[in-house]
């Protein structure tokens, strides 16, 4: 068996990849729902009931890595697992939630998005530090995505 806290942070092929090996069926899990193009499964360490992993069953590290084809897959099969959950158990209060980056907290670099049904007084709490000053930089912003600007590091 591996070490889940040796293994986060670090995997970065297909080889070392626990959701690759999940979906191929080399390690368990508790299937949700699966299609040809991605796979849908209980998170291991859930932080509510039915929390849920949808993955593309092809390699991508992170949201940056993934093809647009793959990311329509997986977002049609969140609605379909969301949509499960509405119609089998009433949910209807969810957070959606992707990580990508080491600094976003990414914890296993196969794209994954997380399903995790919320109730009042569940204890979890996902409340953001907010930057009101960064509203007078909106114009410069925005201007620095545009066509015409140049590739700046950051």
């Amino acid at each position: 068996m591996f070490d889940f806290d040796e293994l986060f942070y670090t995997v970065t092929s297909v080889d070392e990849c626990i959701f690759c090996d999940i979906v191929l069926g080399r390690e368990p899990s508790w299937r949700v729902y699966e299609d040809e193009s991605t796979y849908a499964f209980f998170d291991i360490d859930p932080v509510s009931e039915y929390h849920t992993l949808v993955v593309p069953k092809d390699h991508y590290a992170d949201i940056f890595a993934i093809t647009e084809k793959s990311l329509l897959q997986v977002a049609r099969t969140i609605k379909k697992v969301v949509s499960l959950f509405e119609s089998k158990i009433g949910l209807r209060n969810i957070q959606i939630v992707n990580s990508s980056g080491v600094d976003a907290q990414q914890d296993v670099f196969h794209v994954h998005f997380h399903l995790i049904p919320r109730a009042s007084g569940d204890g979890q709490d996902m409340r953001r530090s907010t930057h009101p000053e960064f509203r007078e930089r909106f114009d410069e912003l925005l201007a620095r995505l545009s066509p015409d600007a140049s590739k700046q590091s950051s």
